[in-house]
């Protein structure tokens, strides 16, 4: 009874030994093994090796990648509060996002004059369309109000060069004038949003923040 026995599990060892070096078939989990894992590799030759120093390094730019920067605007003063107010309730982290004020450029206009009266001003029109001029009417500030704008430029060269190249029509006493920069536009930035921080930027009511948050269009 015994030397059966003996016989039997000697048989199974020498059984499970040649299923496990495949005499019998693929071995199990033979795709885990070598050569079969060596074979599945794609492209192992792209594959670099760190020092333990650049691997950190290459982690933490990865990281930074992953961030964009956002930002929502432009407000009015009497906006800027309930906007703030809705980031404090994101909430985000302290000191994550910034309140940015752009002031936009002047606007260099070529101008009339101010019309001494409506009676000036209506008799200024029909002298500009009779020459086949348009022209936009000035209403403010009260220093060239009222008055027509005939262009608007970005620099003062540009109105000037604009000016002279009307120097051949009927109409005279046109000029340059400066039109003063508007009050300026304030903007709030998250300018390292990671993806949690812009999952929750873009679920704010975009009421509260003229019309939500967005890709900065000057990254920083």
């Amino acid at each position: 009874m015994l030397r059966t026995l003996a016989v039997a599990l000697a048989l199974a060892n020498v059984l499970f030994f040649g299923w496990v070096q495949g005499w019998f078939g693929p071995p199990p989990r033979a795709a885990e093994r070598e050569p079969a894992r060596l074979a599945a590799q794609l492209r192992p030759e792209s594959v670099t090796i760190l020092p333990a120093k650049a691997a950190g390094a290459a982690v933490r730019a990865a990281r930074v990648a992953a961030t964009q920067c956002l930002e929502a605007g432009p407000f009015v003063e009497s906006e800027i509060a309930a906007a703030e107010a809705a980031l404090a309730a994101a909430p985000l982290a302290e000191g994550s996002w910034t309140r940015e004020s752009v002031w936009p450029p002047p606007a260099w206009l070529v101008y009339t004059g101010k019309a001494a009266d409506a009676a000036s001003r209506r008799a200024r029109e029909a002298e500009l369309r009779k020459a086949g001029m348009t022209f936009e009417t000035l209403d403010s500030p009260p220093e060239l109000a009222p008055g027509l704008v005939l262009s608007r430029h970005a620099t003062q060269a540009e109105a000037e060069a604009a000016l002279a190249a009307l120097a051949g029509t009927p109409v005279k006493g046109l000029r340059v004038a400066v039109l003063s920069a508007p009050p300026p536009q304030l903007w709030l930035r998250v300018p390292s949003a990671d993806a949690p921080t812009q999952a929750r930027l873009r679920a704010l009511p975009a009421a509260a923040l003229s019309g939500g948050f967005r890709p900065c269009a000057t990254p920083p």
